[in-house]
């Protein structure tokens, strides 16, 4: 498979999966070429063309020629200088790497992945929250973040991927919606009364068990074993942590359970206070999940060779 074509296959998969639905993203590419189509030819030159067909500023082509045959991939969660130093060594070893796969953002898509959180405003509205509430309460959220990353040093382990000739692309959204997708599917079929079902359910999936093998597995963080679950909503997608002023939002929408990746002790507070529970599935296991998710879709339209390390093991689930 040409790389061009994998990435591609990564962001189609991610929009096919996206819990706004398909064609409020499709809304979003139809506004991001209007906005271009909008703009003086003299400005048109510092607009990320990458918009109009990728809605997900966290997934980028970091480097590589995009003709360039894949056969071998080394995957990991986060492939830094280190992970991208081990893919060079393997290749001394005499392993063909072919390409660096990252999960989180690396580069420019590091740089701007924030902005990948305006797709949170229409999945809480889809969830109850009316729309206006939403988009105001995100937008702060949005620029703290952003201005988080403006001292960060982003483009490290792209530059060192340059140097040995390696390509290089991160895949954050198209699998974050991938986990999203399967485990909220799941909890609407299997329809858990108590927290402790949701952690049975959890730990039957092999990342998860895994992830408690190692001491990281899911944990109720907020309840235990024996609340009730009421409404059910699996919250990982859509960048990074959203508002902490959102949960009494969503607790007036009826949500009684958050099933999340991770939670900061600042929104911990807030959610507490809401009365909503909250079972943390785990972060890297989740992620682990997710990117698993979307190579086996790869995987049934190419035979690759997939390596992993960072955190990321792979597991086939079809």
């Amino acid at each position: 498979m040409k790389l061009k074509s994998l990435y591609e296959f990564a962001i189609k998969q991610g929009i096919e999966l996206d819990p706004r639905g398909k064609d409020t993203v499709l809304k979003t590419l139809a506004q991001a070429k209007k906005d271009y189509d909008a703009l003086k030819d003299e400005d048109k030159k510092d607009f990320d063309k990458e918009k109009l067909n990728n809605p997900y500023n966290d997934t980028r082509l970091l480097c590589g020629q995009p003709d360039k045959e894949i056969r071998t991939i080394l995957a990991g969660i986060d492939m830094e200088v280190g992970e991208v130093l081990l893919a060079d060594r393997l290749r001394d070893k005499g392993k063909k790497i072919d390409l660096v796969m990252a999960h989180h953002p690396e580069g420019k898509a590091l740089a701007g992945f924030y902005e990948v959180m305006r797709m949170q405003a229409d999945i809480l509205n889809k969830m109850g929250v009316p729309i206006t509430v939403a988009d105001d309460l995100l937008a702060e959220r949005i620029a703290e973040v952003e201005r988080r990353v403006l001292s960060l040093n982003h483009t490290r382990a792209v530059d060192v991927a340059k140097i040995l000739d390696l390509a290089f692309i991160c895949v954050h959204t198209p699998s974050d919606n991938c986990v999203t997708s399967y485990l909220q599917k799941l909890m609407d079929k299997k329809k858990p009364d108590f927290l402790g079902d949701i952690m049975k359910i959890l730990t039957e999936i092999p990342e998860y068990n895994l992830a408690r093998e190692n001491n990281a597995g899911p944990k109720i963080l907020i309840g235990d074993k024996n609340k009730r679950t009421g409404k059910i909503f699996v919250e990982m997608t859509g960048g990074t942590e959203g508002s902490k002023d959102i949960f009494g939002r969503l607790s007036q929408a009826g949500v009684g359970t958050l099933v999340l990746m991770h939670l900061s002790e600042e929104h911990f507070k807030k959610v507490k206070e809401e009365h909503i529970n909250v079972v943390i599935a785990g972060h890297i296991a989740s992620d682990t999940l997710g990117l698993n998710l979307l190579l086996d879709e790869l995987e049934k339209k190419e035979r690759i060779n997939i390596l992993t390390c960072s955190g990321f093991q792979r597991i086939k689930h079809s």
